[in-house]
């Protein structure tokens, strides 16, 4: 399927629950949820555990993303690119989808090169700020550029102009290509819901313990949901 097919089936409609794996217990809660689409697994959190992840992630009911984080990005552990690119390797051959930093792109190529049949999110995620509209266009083409199947933006929503910018680029990102789209931070909810409801095609929740202010749970989100979108219940 080309990127163009990706784009209009996977941008329009809505968007899919992405609920993020990053300790024990998660994956625990992950074995008995149903009502996810898609399981994120934060390698770079779950580092110390990986034996026992891989052993448990078989007996999960959804899809799979892979990332290891980078540190400058939120990362756990401050693990170098060589230990992540292990872990990517290691987990490959579970994963529907690979997530990469645009940072990363070039560091993680070996990775790449072998994500053959997986489709790639390349990501960012401004932890300070949400830059002006031209810089995260900026953004979005070189994903693009890059072969993004979904190009991921995630930034601080501390302020109404901060959403606002989000807001308007997700609008108008200038290039063809599917979005996922959250904001973190004191109207991190507000931005997170509003994305979604303007067709963000991956909105993350988590299992147990916010990961950032602003995330919802899975049980919270899916109330939401059905609550718009009655055809859910």
């Amino acid at each position: 399927m080309g990127r163009a097919s990706i784009y209009s089936t996977e941008r329009s409609g809505r968007g899919k629950t992405v609920a993020v794996i990053a300790s024990r217990d998660d994956l625990l809660r992950a074995k008995r949820s149903a009502s996810a689409d898609l399981f994120e697994l934060r390698l770079d959190a779950l580092a110390p555990n990986v034996d026992q992840v891989e052993r448990e992630i078989r007996h999960l009911n959804a899809p799979l993303i892979i990332t290891a984080r980078h540190s400058r990005e939120g990362g756990a552990l401050a693990l170098a690119a060589a230990r992540r690119a292990q872990l990517l390797l290691q987990f490959l051959k579970y994963a529907t989808y690979i997530d990469v930093e645009l940072r990363a792109w070039r560091e993680l190529a070996t990775v790449r090169r072998q994500a053959r049949a997986q489709k790639t999110i390349i990501s960012v995620h401004e932890l300070h700020d949400t830059p002006n509209l031209a810089g995260l266009r900026r953004k979005a083409a070189a994903a693009r550029r890059f072969g993004a199947d979904i190009f991921k933006i995630v930034t601080r929503t501390d302020t109404p102009e901060q959403v606002d910018r989000l807001l308007e680029f997700f609008d108008n990102p200038h290039v063809d290509l599917p979005i996922s789209a959250m904001g973190f931070g004191k109207f991190g909810r507000v931005a997170r819901l509003e994305l979604a409801a303007r067709g963000s095609v991956l909105n993350y929740v988590h299992l147990g313990q916010a990961q950032v202010r602003g995330q919802f749970s899975l049980f919270d989100w899916k109330k939401i949901m059905r609550h718009l979108h009655p055809s859910l219940r």
